[in-house]
């Protein structure tokens, strides 16, 4: 696993287009007899019982979360791939359905400072980053200025509402979402790490809201929906929040062990073959790209950037890690690709006239992708830059 990277790509298989073989759990190929044995290597010794501790680290996160949360397994499971990964997330969703109880309980269960920023109207930049005041030496009478840490300085920092807010503090969490640092004053000050933004949105209300720009909303490595509770699960959330009874969370890992976990995420093998399907489903969102459908042509502005292939890859990474495989599987990158490219798609009048939506798309071009790879163009090229 610590092999540099063209080491690794030329262990893999010659034609990227084969489809992968079957893994089993020690990352070694059942189609040992044509050559494929060596389609990737395996999280072996410390790798593979590191592993194993981030499953059942994780698994018992998810155990005490279901003390305080009921249901949303699909959301949960979203944010410890996102907690793993290093990304941030924006959770949407109407009101009442848990979104800041969910985020600062899994802060408490990881033992992760947490702090929460309401968004409101007149909310300014200084009220997120911090700002400087001016303090008096009483011993040497001299005055300076000192910095005094806003909010946004913490491990996990909930944007409650964060379209609430005009452009202008919205913007203050470019820099501290991508570069991990804040500046005031003409000096940068490093946030604490790990550090990760969960931010949530309204998407009922448009009075009184300023839509994210584009350029932040890449920023988030998913969009993470939050949907009503089914009816057992309404009813057993009336039926907990109505008692007077009060759960306690216990701490199950610290920061410093969920970084650890997050180099061992980094670790995860993926095929060029998964890893060209991962970068395809981005490139058929594009209604410029020559392989995208004609759906996506009629009814998409413009699609997802690389950045989101690089999403893909890495959420997909750990999602099979979260489940205990050593090695990347089609279907991680299935559940991955709609929270990375949802956000990341424009529809335009075309698509709301015809009822069409981004889900719809989204669904369907993965349902499609592996037709397009075998149309491909371009796949002399792409076995070219695999094999080098």
């Amino acid at each position: 696993m610590q092999s540099t990277r063209k080491g690794r790509w030329r262990q893999l298989t010659p034609d990227p287009f084969t489809p992968a073989p079957s893994i089993n759990h020690f990352g070694v190929g059942d189609n040992v007899g044509n050559g494929q044995n060596h389609q990737q290597a395996a999280v072996a010794g410390d790798d593979e019982a590191a592993l194993r501790r981030l499953s059942e680290s994780l698994q018992s996160i998810r155990v005490e979360l279901a003390k305080i949360i009921v249901g949303q397994e699909d959301v949960i499971e979203q944010l410890l791939i996102a907690l793993l990964a290093g990304g941030h997330c924006l959770l949407v969703g109407v009101p009442g359905l848990a979104k800041t109880l969910m985020i600062s309980s899994l802060a408490k269960s990881i033992a992760l400072d947490f702090q929460r920023i309401q968004f409101t109207p007149d909310l300014m930049p200084a009220d997120i980053t911090g700002t400087e005041v001016l303090q008096e030496d009483r011993s040497s009478g001299q005055r300076e200025f000192r910095f005094i840490p806003g909010p946004i300085f913490a491990n996990v920092v909930l944007a409650d509402e964060i379209n609430r807010t005009p452009p202008k503090t919205q913007a203050a969490l470019l820099e501290a979402m991508q570069e991990k640092q804040v500046t005031a004053g003409g000096r940068r000050h490093s946030l604490p790490t790990p550090f990760f933004v969960l931010a949530t949105q309204n998407p009922i209300d448009q009075e009184g809201t300023y839509p994210l720009p584009e350029a932040q909303l890449d920023r988030f490595m998913f969009n993470v929906l939050v949907d009503y509770p089914s009816q057992a699960d309404e009813l057993e959330v009336v039926l907990r929040t109505t008692s007077d009874e009060q759960a306690v969370l216990e701490t199950q890992i610290s920061g410093e062990s969920l970084l650890e976990l997050a180099h061992v995420v980094r670790r995860i093998a993926i095929t060029p073959a998964m890893a060209l399907v991962a970068t395809q489903i981005a490139r058929l969102t594009r209604p410029a790209d020559a392989q995208s459908s004609e759906r996506v042509r009629r009814c998409v502005r413009w699609g997802a950037g690389p950045r989101a292939s690089q999403y893909m890859v890495l959420g997909a990474k750990a999602r099979a890690a979260l489940h205990g495989s050593p090695v990347v599987r089609r279907e991680d990158i299935a559940a991955v690709a709609p929270p990375v490219l949802r956000h990341r798609m424009k529809l335009n009048f075309q698509a709301e006239a015809e009822g069409t939506t981004v889900e719809q798309i989204i669904q369907e071009i993965i349902h499609n992708v592996d037709s397009t790879l075998q149309d491909s163009h371009s796949r002399e090229q792409i076995a070219k830059v695999l094999r080098s």
